[in-house]
């Protein structure tokens, strides 16, 4: 087992010591969720990229859906974009197009409230999630969401990839590239995620055992990817899964009786926390963009 712990925390994002207090305490909540000034994203040059991808999605030349290309602009999401269309708000090339599934291409001029739309550029801000923030765009509660904290990140709309529970930290992505969120999304592309997990109490070897062969949840079998016993009162698991379901590695645990006291998301997709303290964001680099996209 101690071979298997070893070798686990050698991975990214588990090297080192398990988060300190000061960086969970709240006390340092209202500074931390504070957002930087605003700052200007990078421009990232995926031409090299383009050229060895050759997909529609990636291909400049290829005809986009009018609702994407006006997602695309920044002005609504495509179920509203829709309805711009239908409601003949949305002209391309000078005529009024109403026709719902509509293609336009990259060259074509498309215009809403007489001002021409351009895409905007792609944005991609990695975050380290604290406590009590919700993952959604909006919230009906009026609680704090996650977009406080990436408020000034950029002015174009943004959208978290994925999502993780009030009580859950770690790193969260945003973008505006529907493509790479849907591709990071999707279950087939079988995004690993590793997470450091807190225990109320130690984990016995039988249950330790059950969790390698899988267990049978209410939704369907779960089968970790791989996962270790990181300190010595056998409280503190790592857990390395790439299945995206709700709540799976915290429904894992109670399924044995377990409660779990924190659940932190040390990895996602390849990308770490490291130099990233909690309730602070950062842009993806342009070689972190690319292998994003590489990633298969």
């Amino acid at each position: 087992m101690k071979k298997r712990a070893q070798k686990f925390t050698g991975k990214p994002g588990l090297k080192g010591k398990s988060p300190g207090k000061k960086e969970n305490n709240p006390a340092n909540r209202k500074r931390l969720s504070r957002s930087k000034p605003k700052s200007t994203p990078p421009d990232y040059d995926f031409k090299s990229l383009k050229s060895r991808v050759s997909t529609a999605n990636d291909n400049p030349d290829s005809t986009i859906r009018l609702n994407r290309y006006i997602a695309n602009a920044g002005v609504c999401s495509r179920r509203e974009a829709d309805k711009l269309i239908a409601a003949g708000e949305i002209m391309v090339n000078g005529k009024i197009v109403s026709e719902l599934g509509y293609k336009v291409n990259p060259t074509d001029k498309i215009k809403y409230k007489g001002k021409i739309l351009a895409r905007e550029k792609f944005v991609y801000v990695l975050l380290n999630k604290p406590k009590d923030f919700i993952t959604t765009t909006d919230d009906p509660e009026n609680r704090q969401t996650v977009m406080k904290l990436v408020a000034k990140a950029c002015d174009e709309r943004i959208y978290p990839v994925g999502r993780l529970d009030r009580n859950t930290t770690g790193l969260l992505l945003f973008t505006n590239d529907g493509d790479l969120a849907k591709k990071l999304s999707h279950p087939s592309h079988n995004v690993k995620k590793i997470y450091q997990v807190e225990l109320d109490r130690s984990l016995q070897k039988e249950d330790f055992l059950k969790i390698h062969e899988g267990l049978e949840l209410e939704d369907g079998p779960v089968k970790v990817d791989d996962f270790a016993i990181l300190s010595d009162d056998r409280k503190t698991i790592g857990v390395e899964i790439h299945l995206g379901r709700n709540r799976i590695v915290r429904r894992l645990f109670e399924h044995l009786n377990y409660e779990v006291i924190k659940l932190d998301r040390v990895v996602y997709a390849g990308l770490t926390k490291k130099d990233l303290k909690r309730g602070n964001w950062r842009y993806l680099t342009q070689k972190e963009v690319i292998k994003l996209k590489y990633l298969k």
